[in-house]
């Protein structure tokens, strides 16, 4: 037996010579990671006049919100006040004119049997709270091409210079500062540089390898899928006339899953489609190949045990088949940036306000220094990655919230290479006036049920 091949005790390391990499361009800002919150940040600053270059690894553009089909947009209320706009807005209002989101009307956003049976199903209501039933809330339910389609249409018409099938590899520091990034790519090697780069890829792949502090922790995995030829109006039926019934099949369901949240299947803008946020999956690191690999065939094999059950015994699924699987895992947690201030639980669930928030969600707000790391100049991040606490960032990543960092953080870029200044130096205060003027709630203005920060000042 060859011990080299075989042995797990072995640590082995290669080393190559330095790398050679063409520069392909030279930008104001460059965007790594073309997710929801990636999107948000590349098109403001663009907006805002600077030149952008976006990079991307896959083939399209939407992260979680197309490759990983999470296919509704929640967090953004605070009791009936919608507290994130902007880009995400422009998003709601694209995907309905296309006929590719589903959003309750005004007058339905409350609480009451009928509506819960009238909206419950598209998973558009306020999932923090304890009432039964939960009460419909501005929310959207959507298709993920449609995402994509959208997407492509902002950035086009942004004038983003857009590089798809481009993998980050490292970054490219200078004394501390970060000057570009190189991605690899199937003519090899490629680099790109500019005056702010900003890591928008979930995981802080760049800070990190920049040299930026960062925490690291792992919640859970989920690859969705979606069902077709489903009878939803006899699932629903069924489950209406039925509860008891019902909630045996779909508790074995979601046995069979391994975990989903308390709705397993969900309405979509096309009829007969249903999505399935499920199965949830603990214990895998979002960040380890070999982790990942083995996440994607145990989730794989249980939603095919799971379908099988679900055909022979859920009235209005006797003929549906797997319509698709989602191309990108869904990860909620790896790395989370420890920057110039890191949000914690109580943050979060006190509704602290800071005299530096340019972003907000539900009903909690980001400071501007939770976007900045502390080690790396001109380096700015936004998305699930943010400067916080494990525990902080569990209630605080959904995707809306997420794109409103992207867009404070463009903002951010824009101004920096504007006033030719450092982006820790750039202003909270201009931050917020720029996202106002993309009609962004940079959060200035805190909710009546807010927590004002001790050291914030208090206007007289």
């Amino acid at each position: 037996m060859n011990t080299l091949e075989h042995s797990t005790s072995i640590e082995l390391s290669t080393s190559t010579a330095d790398l050679t990499a063409p520069v392909i361009s030279r930008s104001d800002v460059l965007v790594v990671g073309g997710g929801p919150a990636g999107v948000a940040a590349a098109v403001t600053a663009a907006r805002s006049g600077a030149k952008v270059t976006l990079l991307e690894r896959y083939s399209s553009l939407g992260g979680l919100a197309s490759g990983g089909m999470v296919l509704v947009l929640d967090d953004m209320i605070n009791g009936q006040e919608i507290t994130v706009t902007g880009i995400v807005s422009e998003y709601v209002e694209r995907l309905q004119k296309l006929g590719l989101a589903i959003v309750p009307p005004a007058d339905d956003r409350r609480t009451s049997e009928e509506l819960w049976n009238k909206w419950g199903r598209y998973g558009t209501f306020d999932f923090h709270s304890h009432t039964n039933p939960k009460p419909i809330c501005y929310a959207a339910a959507f298709d993920p091409d449609g995402w994509k389609r959208v997407s492509n249409d902002l950035v086009r018409e942004a004038g983003v210079d857009l590089r798809l099938h481009s993998w980050f590899s490292r970054p490219i520091v200078d004394n501390g500062v970060i000057k570009g990034v190189i991605c690899e790519t199937k003519l090899g090697p490629q680099a790109f540089m500019a005056d702010v780069v900003i890591d928008t890829t979930g995981d802080i792949d760049v800070a990190s390898r920049a040299g930026a502090s960062y925490a690291k922790d792992n919640y859970l995995t989920t690859l969705v899928f979606r069902l077709g030829n489903v009878d939803t109006k006899a699932a629903e039926a069924f489950e209406q006339a039925n509860p008891k019934e019902a909630r045996a099949i779909n508790r074995k369901i979601k046995r069979l899953l391994g975990g989903a949240w308390e709705l397993w299947w969900l309405k979509t803008p096309i009829d007969g489609v249903v999505w399935c946020n499920a199965p949830h999956m603990s214990g895998f690191d979002g960040v380890d190949p070999a982790d990942m690999t083995a996440a994607e065939f145990a989730a794989r094999d249980r939603i095919s045990e799971a379908v099988d059950y679900v055909r022979a015994n859920l009235p209005g699924f006797e003929n549906c088949y797997m319509l698709d699987v989602a191309s990108q895992m869904g990860v909620r947690q790896t790395r989370l940036l420890q920057g110039e201030y890191v949000m914690t639980k109580d943050d979060v669930t006190q509704r602290r306000h800071f005299e530096d928030t340019v972003a907000r969600g539900r009903d909690y707000y980001y400071p501007y220094r939770s976007l900045l790391p502390k080690e790396v100049d001109q380096l700015l991040v936004a998305g699930r990655h943010y400067s916080a606490t494990p525990e902080a960032q569990k209630m605080s990543r959904e995707i809306p919230p997420c794109m409103a960092m992207g867009q404070a953080v463009g903002v951010a870029a824009a101004l920096a290479v504007e006033n030719n200044v450092l982006v820790r130096d750039v202003a909270a205060a201009d931050i917020q006036l720029g996202m106002r003027r993309h009609s962004a709630d940079p959060g200035d203005v805190p909710s009546s049920n807010a927590t004002v920060d001790a050291t914030a000042a208090v206007p007289a």
